[in-house]
C-alpha cells in the first residue's frame, strides 16, 4: 500500500498518467528501454556526458549507446547535432536533463515523431524541473527517476520511478519489474527483480510533500552564488535556459584551473564534487564502440573544467559565504 500511494502521489506531482515505483534510477531506465521493446543491434541516441547508467542500461538490453555532444552552456544533449546520427537502426533518443535542468525538448520531440522514434528523459537529477510549464519525465514516452539519497528527493536507500501516459507500456513496465509476471506465478515475459520496497515508499511519501521548498532552497542559494561569483575571474557560473524551471540537483562552475580550486577547497573542508570527470565515450568499458578523445569536445571540456558546489536546502547564508570568500581568494592567487 505505501509503494501504490507513492506512485499515486508522484505521478499527481509529475502530472504523469502513471508512475511506477522500480528498484533504482538504473532499473527505471533499463525496464523503460525493455518495456519500450529496445533490444539487439538497435541504436539510442544519447549524451556522452552523464553518469555512465545512462549508457550502460541501453549496453544491458544489448543495444548501442550513439553519442552526441552537448551544449556547451547547459551541458545537455544538442539538439542540432542529433538527425545527422539517426539510421535505420534508430529506435529512439534519451536526453539527459542534467544538474537538474531540462535538455532542450522541442526539436528532439518533433524530430522524433518526424523519425517515428521514442524519446526516453533520463530525468534522474529532475524531479520537480520544468519545462514551459511541463514537469520532466512527462515530454516523451518514458520518465526515469532516482531516488538514491543524494538527489533533491531521497530515499533511505536506492529507489526509481518509471513515468508514461501510455497505458500498454505502464502495464509492461508494472510486468517487467517483478520478473515479468502477470500474477505472483504466471510470467508473460522475461523481466527482473526491480520492485520499489515499501519502506524506501513510505519514506519517499514523507518527503514528497517538502520538495518544492527544498528545490526552491536551492535555487535561492544558486542563484546567491551566482550573484557573488560571476564576476570572479576565470569562473563560470551556470546557465538557465529560457522556459527551464531549474531544481539545482548539483550547482555546477566551469573553472579553469578546476583541479587546483578543487585541491584549495579541499583544504578548507569545502565538500564539492566532479560530474564527470571522464566522459562515456571515453570509458574503458566502451572502448568497443571506437570512440577516439577529441570525438565529443564540449563534453571533455566540460569533464576537465566543472565542478560543484554545496548547495543543499539547509546550507546557511554563512556557509555560503565561506565558500564564496574562498573562491575569491583562490582566483587572486
Amino acid at each position: 500500500p505505501e509503494v501504490e500511494a507513492f506512485e499515486q502521489e508522484v505521478a499527481a506531482y509529475c502530472g504523469a498518467k502513471y508512475a511506477i515505483g522500480v528498484s533504482s534510477g538504473t532499473d527505471a531506465l533499463l525496464i523503460a528501454l525493455m518495456a519500450a521493446g529496445i533490444g539487439k543491434g538497435d541504436e539510442v541516441i544519447t549524451t556522452p556526458y552523464s553518469f555512465i547508467a545512462t549508457a550502460t542500461s541501453i549496453s544491458r538490453v544489448g543495444a548501442i549507446p550513439v553519442f552526441i555532444d552537448i551544449d556547451p552552456k547547459t551541458y545537455t544533449i544538442d539538439p542540432k547535432a542529433i538527425a545527422d546520427e539517426i539510421t535505420d537502426a534508430t529506435k529512439a533518443i534519451m536526453p539527459v536533463h542534467l544538474f537538474g535542468q531540462c535538455a532542450e525538448m522541442k526539436p528532439i520531440l518533433d524530430l522524433a515523431k518526424q523519425r517515428n522514434m521514442l524519446v526516453m528523459e533520463d530525468a534522474a537529477q529532475a524531479i520537480g524541473a520544468g519545462q514551459n510549464g511541463v514537469k520532466a519525465g512527462t515530454m516523451g514516452a518514458f520518465g526515469c527517476f532516482s531516488f538514491f539519497p543524494s538527489k533533491n528527493l531521497g530515499g533511505f536507500g536506492d529507489g526509481g520511478l518509471v513515468t508514461t501516459n501510455d497505458d500498454a507500456f505502464a502495464q509492461r513496465v508494472k510486468e517487467l519489474r517483478q520478473h515479468g509476471g502477470k500474477d505472483k506465478y504466471r510470467n508473460v515475459m522475461i523481466g527482473i527483480n526491480g520492485r520499489l520496497d515499501a519502506l524506501q515508499a513510505a519514506v519517499l511519501r514523507v518527503k514528497l510533500k517538502h520538495l518544492d521548498a527544498w528545490s526552491a532552497a536551492r535555487r535561492e542559494h544558486a542563484e546567491y552564488y551566482t550573484q557573488a561569483l560571476q564576476a570572479v575571474k576565470g569562473v563560470q557560473t551556470p546557465i538557465t535556459a529560457p522556459g527551464n524551471t531549474h531544481i539545482y540537483n548539483q550547482y555546477v562552475l566551469r573553472v579553469e584551473r578546476r583541479d587546483e580550486l578543487q585541491a584549495h577547497l579541499n583544504a578548507h573542508q569545502i565538500g564539492n564534487a566532479i560530474y564527470y570527470p571522464i566522459p562515456i565515450h571515453l570509458q574503458e568499458c566502451y572502448d568497443i564502440l571506437g570512440y577516439q578523445e577529441t570525438d565529443f569536445p564540449a563534453a571533455e571540456q566540460a569533464a576537465a573544467e566543472t565542478i560543484a558546489l554545496p548547495v543543499y536546502p539547509e546550507l546557511t547564508r554563512a556557509q555560503q559565504d565561506y565558500v564564496i570568500e574562498t573562491i575569491q581568494a583562490f582566483s587572486r592567487s
